[in-house]
């Protein structure tokens, strides 16, 4: 087959095998960690194909070490801030990605998220381990409510609209702000598209579902924080730089908002100081896409997308199609 291969770590068996099947020889890093610096540059050397993760720093200086018979580099998640593009470009190295198969895990999640920052879920499970409840007391972790409240969807694309849609059951008012036009949610849902500062204004719950690049960095810090209801609750399955997350901290401290729930985090894998001390919050490790099937899919999907531009074909997922076209 003759097609080097390296993987930067271990994915699902169902992308493995695809891999495996196609590429001779494969090389994958033995340890269920982030490659250091060091071991990424000497792993990617020489190679024909990389399949890498979002945890793993594509740039300038991985793509020259790759060498120039490198054709792919395959990434394993649906967001491709990880890879700079403009330095795959120069180098002529095909990027993909893995959409659409985790929109329903992620939009799960979000609303997985939601439920249970609002009905303070963390806090009282924590409590309840503690042996200390006493019985049923009439204000004993007071929430928000859910239904018929107004949900916020800042970044109307794929999992944006899944999650709006999973409102209805709730009876919510959907407000959603994109640069685009969401003629879908607004036929299903009677969604309206507003402003960020009216939907920051209006929103009980605002979720955020936008890509990470240097327009969305920070989307929400300090001012944004002020402009919320003291009773709203801050969602983020998306990137954890598109919130400023000292603001963050700060802001739920003072109790500016209600809470939050967070799926990412601005400095992965740590989080700011303070955020763990803040009762208010529902905390997990960047979990949205982890179901068996979506975890699973993705790989293929990154296996059969490494492949096909291997074998000299369009990747179905290519995210600098210049690089084809050129």
């Amino acid at each position: 087959m003759g097609f080097n291969v390296f993987v930067t770590r271990e994915i699902p068996q169902a992308g493995l095998d695809i891999v495996y099947a196609n590429c001779d020889p494969v090389e994958m890093n033995p340890d269920d960690q982030v490659l250091s610096r060091e071991a990424l540059l000497a792993g990617v050397r020489g190679r024909d194909g990389v399949l890498c993760l979002l945890t793993d720093r594509i740039d300038d200086e991985v793509f020259a070490a790759a060498g120039p018979q490198c054709k792919v580099f395959a990434n394993y998640a649906v967001g491709f801030n990880n890879v700079d593009l403009d330095a795959a470009t120069k180098h002529g190295k095909l990027v993909t990605n893995t959409p659409g198969v985790l929109t329903d895990a992620t939009a799960d999640h979000t609303w997985t998220l939601l439920m249970a920052t609002a009905r303070r879920i963390s806090e009282a499970d924590a409590y309840m381990r503690t042996g200390a409840w006493g019985g049923w007391g009439p204000m004993q972790f007071l929430g928000g409510d859910v239904t018929g409240r107004t949900l916020g969807i800042i970044g109307a694309g794929r999992i944006g609209t899944a999650v709006a849609q999973r409102s209805a059951g709730f009876d919510m008012k959907v407000l959603y702000h994109d640069q685009r036009r969401n003629e879908e949610l607004e036929r299903k849902l009677g969604a309206m598209q507003v402003s960020k500062e009216e939907l920051l204004a209006e929103s009980d719950f605002v979720s955020l579902h936008v890509d990470l690049n240097e327009s969305t960095r920070h989307l929400i810090s300090t001012a944004e924080l002020k402009r919320m209801k003291p009773t709203a609750y801050l969602i983020n399955t998306s990137r954890g730089p598109v919130i400023d997350e000292t603001a963050l901290v700060q802001a739920l401290q003072e109790n500016q908002i209600a809470g939050a729930g967070l799926d990412v985090f601005e400095d992965e894998p740590k989080a700011k100081d303070g955020l763990f001390a803040c009762k208010n919050t529902v905390l997990v490790p960047h979990i949205a896409s982890a179901t068996h099937w979506t975890r699973s899919q993705m790989a293929i999907l990154a296996a059969n997308n490494l492949v096909a531009a291997l074998k000299g074909e369009k990747p179905p997922n290519l995210v600098n199609p210049d690089v084809w076209a050129g």
